[in-house]
Formats: structure tokens, sequence, C-alpha cells
């Protein structure tokens, strides 16, 4: 089956069908960094890990291009008001913002470019878009006149009637879908002492700096070409951002700037808009200083349809932290039944070829993880049952088994994460795992089930494995085994 999508612009599933057979050129809306990314860009990031992983089991070879917006009027009042260079202000933060990226195992895209190392080809992008007369000039700055643009809008659903060229957009700000405005292409003329202390670049046009929508036009087509086969984003970035770029790649060449638009919905905190006022702005350090695993955040982050909005809640990640456990103790425990030996009377490949049919139909359609997962975790009890009747030996077939969990995280990529949680387990987790533990053999021996269900869980969320034995109880952290003796025993 061939791999579909819902493309934002036709509203509709499309068929991936790349400008270059087997190469897939994809371009990513990065950060903009003027402060740290928090869990609500990492939604759109991780979906789009997701996609790219998915494209390379498919067989593609992915070219993935994700910018560094590191010049924008954040950026630069922040450096103003501090009286430092820009560099000062993007550096530290994009050094935070790709920490955060590697905690939760996001594979790093063939180019990185910031928007700084690319004024040139904006400024040659700036003179097509002039030499086709969809340009005008006002106090030193350059404007996209929309209205000269046919088309304009469609992406965001914007009625071409609507639109006027009376007003302008003179900085980056946000607007509303029903106020469509000329953007800024170049900012010249006189932007304040302060602006103009930050960062300028010479131009036909005068000093000045690009517009932001500019930057990502001009970097996705410098490293993918004039069409793109997919642009991605969230779905913040569909108006303006997006409709701009659109607008000032396609004026310029005349092409189909990309063949594919995806979006994805917001992500919710507990049912609530993220908000700084109300303190849900998570980031991912201050998920991991809670206690709550990388790979369990990852999974969450990843459970939800990626057009559907997600709920992103503290239950959830201790619900992804069972989910991922379990399948990490799968695979572990199903690598050590085939140590121990087959039993040929038991057969599980037929079970592995149907989930991994499964698994890929449902993501062939459109990403359709749930189902996905639902493939994968039926597997997962189909041949936990098989491990049961043929203990301590494997049923025949937990090879391919194998394969097939191990192809599901080449695309959801948890258990490789887990792994190096496990890894990098420290003494001081050590220590807390086994204290617990132990108040948890005392709860059960006073027959207080209900503190020791909870204990059991705050362990699971820390990504120990407990196994209850006849006279002990095991404890798994990645290769370290801890045996916790029962009380009296």
């Amino acid at each position: 089956m061939s791999l579909r999508l819902h493309d934002s612009l036709t509203r509709r599933l499309r068929t991936l069908e790349p400008v270059e057979s087997g190469r897939v050129g994809m371009y990513t809306c990065g950060p903009t960094v003027y402060d740290r990314a928090h869990i609500g860009n990492f939604r759109a990031f991780t979906w789009e890990d997701l996609l790219r992983r998915y494209l390379r089991f498919k067989g593609y070879e992915v070219e993935q291009v994700m910018n560094l917006t590191d010049v924008d009027d954040r950026t630069i009042a922040a450096a103003a008001a501090r009286g430092i260079p820009l560099g000062e202000v993007t550096g530290p933060v994009i050094e935070m913002f790709l920490e955060d990226w590697r905690t939760l195992g996001l594979e790093e895209p063939e180019h990185r470019p910031r928007a700084t190392g690319h004024v040139d080809g904006m400024i040659r992008l700036i003179e097509s878009l002039s030499a086709r007369g969809l340009t005008y000039e006002s106090d030193g700055s350059v404007y996209f006149a929309i209205s000269r643009f046919p088309g304009y809008g469609r992406l965001a659903g914007i009625d071409p009637q609507g639109l006027t060229s009376a007003s302008r957009a003179t900085g980056d700000e946000e607007y509303d879908k029903d106020d469509p405005r000329d953007f800024v292409l170049w900012k010249g003329g006189d932007r304040g002492g302060d602006e103009k202390a930050v960062v300028v670049w010479d131009s036909p046009w005068g000093t000045g700096r690009p517009g932001w929508h500019l930057e990502c036009s001009a970097m996705a087509m410098q490293y993918l070409g004039e069409t793109l086969d997919i642009h991605a984003g969230g779905v913040d970035n569909l108006f303006p951002h997006h409709t701009n770029e659109i607008a000032q790649s396609e004026g310029a060449t005349g092409k189909t700037f990309a063949r594919l638009w995806l979006h994805a919905e917001h992500l919710l905190v507990e049912g609530r808009k993220m908000s700084k006022s109300l303190g849900n702005c998570f980031t991912i350090p201050e998920l991991v200083a809670r206690g709550h695993a990388p790979s369990a955040i990852r999974y969450l982050l990843l459970s939800g349809h990626y057009r559907t909005q997600l709920n992103f809640t503290f239950d959830g990640v201790e619900a992804s932290e069972k989910a991922v456990t379990r399948l990490h103790e799968f695979r572990r425990r199903l690598s050590g039944a085939i140590e121990a030996g087959i039993d040929e009377s038991a057969d599980s490949s037929g079970l592995a070829e149907r989930s991994r049919a499964a698994f890929e139909s449902a993501m062939d359609d459109d990403l359709n993880v749930s189902e996905a997962l639902a493939a994968v975790f039926g597997l997962v009890r189909e041949v936990n049952h098989l491990l049961d009747t043929s203990r301590p030996r494997a049923p025949g077939g937990a090879e391919t088994v194998l394969a097939a969990i191990d192809d599901f995280d080449r695309v959801f990529g948890v258990l490789a994460l887990r792994d190096l949680e496990s890894a990098d387990a420290d003494e001081e987790l050590v220590a807390w795992a086994t204290a617990r533990a132990g108040a948890r053999e005392r709860a059960r021996a006073d027959r207080d089930y209900a503190l020791a269900d909870a204990v059991r869980a705050e362990l699971e969320a820390r990504g120990v494995a407990v196994e209850d034995l006849a006279d002990r109880t095991r404890l798994r952290l990645g290769a370290r085994t801890i045996v916790v003796p029962r009380p009296g025993l």
C-alpha cells in the first residue's frame, strides 16, 4: 500500500509521489530561538521525527531541512534590551534546543541552517520577486503585494475578495486569519537605534534585515530545490507563515512550492491551552526533573494522531511509562526465552507477519498511530501467551517477532531511548529503587495492597521493571538486576 497523507492545501488524503523516485525532500519549520522550546513545540517536532522515520522505514532516502530562526523581532528585542550581540542571545537557546532534541531521541536532519547564514539568498529571492512586479518599497522597506499574486490565501482558506493592500505588516507580528495584509520582505528604513546596533545587513534597498516569512522560503529552496515533496509544521504556522511562504516562493519561481503541506494540531496540557500565565508551558528538563522518563514523554507525544489535538496529562505520562515498560520487558523476556531454546510445537511467525502488515497499513493511512500501536500490542499479548505455554523456551518464529518489534521501534524510537535511560541508571536511582522496593515488600507483608500497588507504580514511572518471584522481588534497571528479599524469608 502506498503512503497517503492529508494535504492541508487540497484538504484531502493524497498519495506521496516525490519529485525524484525513492527520495523525499522535506522541510520542517524549526524554532525561533529567543527562548527554550516547550512541549507544545516538541509535539510538532516529535511527530515530524515519526514521519521522517516512517519514510525511511518505507525505503525512501530522506533529505530533511529544519531551520533555526535566529533573527526576528523577539531575538533582536532581547539582544537590544540586554545590550549584547544577537549571537549571545540565540547561541545558548540553540544549545538548549539541541539538548532537548537529543533527550527525546529525535534524529538529526540532514541540514539545520541558521537564518543569519543565508541572508544573501534571501536578498536574491526579493530581487526575483521585484523583477516579477510583486513587491513595492516604502520607507526603506520592501513589501510583498498580496493583491498581485493570484490565489493568495488558498492554504488558509482566505477569500481573495477580502484581501487589501491598504494595510501591511511592518514586522514579524502574528495576525488574525481575517486580517490579511501585505507582509515585509526586507525591513529597512529607520528601525530604531537599538535594533540597528544589534544586526543589519547591506542590500540594494539600504541596510536592514530580512522578514521572518522570507527566511524559510530561501533556505528551503537552497537545499531542496524550487519544489519540495513535503513541507510540515504546526497548525499555528499555517497562517500567516506558510501562506506567505507559498506566495513568495511561487511568486519568484512560477512553480509549485510544496507537493504536500502537513500540519500538526495543538497540544493541550491537562485539557487547557498552554499559557505562561497558567504556568503550564512545561519544558523537557522540567518534566524530566519531575521524574518522567524521556521515553515516556516521547511515547505520549506520539500517541495521538497528528491532526487531532493532543491532551498532555501527567496521568497520561504515567500510562505511557507503563506502555514503554511493557514493550521493553516483552523484548527482554522474548530474548531470554530464545537463549533458553526454541519450542517448535508452537509458532509465532504468522502472528508477527500479520502484526507487521497491520502496522504498515495503519501508518500508510495518514500515520494512524492508534491502529499501528494496537497492532504492536496485539502481537505482544499473543506472543506472551505463547511464552507462558512454552516456558522456558521460546515459540518457533520468535526471531521474526523480535525483528518485528525492532522494526516498530525504528519508527517510534521509544525502546532505543529506554535502553539509553537504563544504561545511564546511576547509583542514586538504584538506591532509591531498592529503598522503595523494600517499602513495597513491607506493605505487602502488612496486606496493605493499595500502598504496595502505589509504590510499584512509582518504580515503573522511573523506568524500573518489577518482577515478583516466589521468595523475592527482582528489579531491573536496563542491564542491572537488583534482588529484594521478602521479609521473614
